[in-house]
């Protein structure tokens, strides 16, 4: 069974009494240990596309299954859930919590998911480990550079053993030095089993996955293997 399934997704948001057409009818499928880059100039739809990929929107009309069950309906609450369990994020801004420690970061989807201390802090520190990041796992975001916060960024995704992670812009703010790193990191954790989509504007970063669609005015441009 695929883990996406998007069936004719199509997406409007209203500007007053006018409904502003953005996806036209989009049709994907993702498989299990998928590595995907999503590509397209700024207006293709792309951003749109990838919050309905990671359950943050629902579609104006279509399908999306995850895992076979069908999201595209699903209230706010449901959503939550959905993302909690089956999407780990990665985002070009960190997205982390100032005032807590990278292991409080990490630990905090198992909170949220109610798992008891004792297997929150084994889980954690497994991920921990992972990103290469045991020894500043005491430290704070402003005690970190941007590459090692982003690997805690990904140490947070990865927690909750998701189906998919969801990688926006990730080395969007790093140097080209740190991207290398955090890209093979990705190809890392692909590589364990993970079914990754990438979202990014660079093609040295597309490169990396072994699948790149394009998006062109809210429709797939083209969808092509690579490697």
């Amino acid at each position: 069974m695929p883990v996406i399934q998007l069936e004719n997704i199509t997406k409007s948001y209203l500007m007053g009494k006018t409904a502003l057409p953005v996806l036209h009818g989009i049709s994907l499928t993702i498989e299990k240990n998928e590595f995907v880059a999503l590509m397209g100039p700024s207006g293709s739809g792309k951003s749109t596309l990838m919050n309905i990929l990671g359950c943050l929107d629902t579609p104006t009309s279509g399908k999306y299954l995850i895992n076979g069950t069908d999201v595209s309906t699903a209230t706010d609450n449901e959503l939550a859930h959905i993302r909690n369990k089956e999407i780990g994020f990665v985002f070009q801004s960190f997205n982390l919590l100032p005032r807590l420690t990278a292991f409080e970061n990490v630990a905090l989807p198992l909170i949220y998911a109610g798992m008891k201390k004792a297997e929150r802090e084994k889980r954690t520190l497994e991920k921990i480990e992972a990103v290469g990041l045991t020894e500043r796992m005491k430290h704070k975001p402003n005690e970190l550079s941007g590459g090692q916060n982003q690997r805690v960024a990904f140490a947070r995704a990865l927690v909750n053993n998701p189906s998919i992670i969801l990688a926006d812009e990730p080395t969007g703010n790093l140097d080209s030095k740190t991207s290398k790193e955090i890209m093979e990191l990705l190809v890392e954790i692909h590589r364990q089993g993970n079914t990754v989509i990438l979202v990014t504007h660079e093609e040295d970063i597309a490169a990396y996955a072994h699948r790149l669609i394009r998006l062109k005015d809210g429709l797939i441009e083209s969808d092509v293997k690579q490697q």
